[in-house]
């Protein structure tokens, strides 16, 4: 009797557990063999998101430290995978995106001669220390990938002209999926958004290494601006847990009663969240995605973006960090009705919710070839 085909899908980050949700789901519908592996680079934050899609893992490798460096990490998660795939060797190691796990599972698969298929796959700043790491990390994953599952025409054109020309898959995004998901559920929410007016609500977030230092003082710096300005606006900041961001935040911020701090929200939650403030202030990765599928118009605080299609679209405005141009480009938002409704209303660049099912079908095609 032959084995059944093996399928390992290791993630480690909140937004990888989000953006893969739905592709686990969908293997397991098709009763694929599949292993669930978490690194624990965001320990409690993953285990919500996993309650929440009604999946489980079949690994926790326990791996974050205090303070630890990003190669100490990355050294870990090879060491710690390349006894797992010695144990349960897969046919197929699935990562999504350029976290220091998605790049440690490549590496990984990579030494261990297994396939890898890469999740989100030609997402470019083309440069290379913003965002630091992720940039370098996705461009390295996709030389050692199989299948690239890339999630727009214009990812595709840009693994195209770094001569990755097979196996490239155009797909939209799983996050479109996981929202998708999220919105049918209607779950009653709790009472974490109680004592908040959500009217002319501002929410923002803040959590690039590159945005720490200076450049948080500068963004922190345009943000009083604009409620200084406009007296009937007020901002809610879920706050990332790494201390050395919260205190500074907390620092600028904490004796503001027109600033919500509040800690990292349940993804159902943040997404009730987003569906209800005015218009969305980030430096995130994967905000770019979701705010346009909910029609919020969206500011950009970084100098380069991997996702041009929102930008293109018109959905969102890549601002900097600069204050005053923070400040004007958001006062452009809230006085100028024109605007706010063309930016709310622009066509969503990202995909149909479909995404999980063209990957997983693609998957099986590779490993029925072997």
């Amino acid at each position: 009797m032959s084995k059944l085909p093996l399928i390992s899908i290791v993630f480690g980050t909140r937004p990888e557990a989000i953006k893969l949700a739905p592709v686990i789901r969908k293997f397991k519908e098709k009763g694929i063999n599949i292993r669930v592996i978490c690194t624990g680079q965001h320990e409690d934050l993953i285990k919500p998101i996993m309650e929440i899609f009604n999946i489980k893992e079949d690994l926790n490798l326990h791996l974050m430290k205090e303070k630890q460096s990003l190669n100490s990490l990355l050294t870990r998660i090879i060491e710690s995978l390349s006894k797992e795939f010695v144990s349960n060797r897969p046919d197929l190691v699935v990562v999504q995106g350029d976290t220091t796990s998605a790049l440690g599972a490549s590496i990984c698969a990579f030494h261990e001669k297994i396939n890898l298929a890469h999740v989100e796959a030609g997402l470019r700043t083309n440069c290379l220390l913003e965002p630091f790491p992720e940039e370098a990390n996705r461009r390295l994953i996709s030389q050692i990938s199989h299948l690239n599952f890339a999630p727009t025409k214009s990812a595709k054109i840009n693994l195209l002209k770094e001569n990755i020309s097979d196996k490239i898959f155009i797909t939209g995004n799983t996050v479109v999926d996981a929202l998708l998901y999220i919105v049918k559920k209607k779950k009653k929410l709790n009472n974490n958004f109680q004592n908040i007016n959500f009217k002319n609500l501002i929410l923002i977030t803040i959590h690039r290494r590159e945005n720490w230092g200076d450049r948080l003082k500068d963004i922190c710096m345009g943000l009083k601006k604009i409620i200084e300005k406009h007296k009937d606006y007020s901002l809610i900041l879920p706050m990332h847990p790494n201390p050395v961001l919260r205190k500074k935040l907390e620092k600028n911020f904490g004796a503001d009663p027109r600033v919500n701090l509040i800690d990292s929200l349940p993804y159902d939650e943040f997404i009730f969240l987003m569906n209800k403030c005015k218009f969305i202030i980030t430096d995130s990765g994967g905000l770019q995605e979701e705010a346009p599928s909910l029609n919020k118009p969206l500011l950009v605080l970084r100098e380069n973006t991997e996702r041009n299609e929102a930008i293109e679209t018109g959905a969102a405005k890549l601002i900097g960090i600069n204050s005053d141009k923070i400040f004007y480009e958001a006062n452009q938002i809230i006085i100028n009705k024109d605007l706010f409704d063309k930016m709310s209303y622009a066509k969503n660049p990202f995909g149909d919710g479909k995404a999980s099912e063209k990957i997983v079908k693609e998957c099986l095609i590779q490993i029925n070839k072997k």
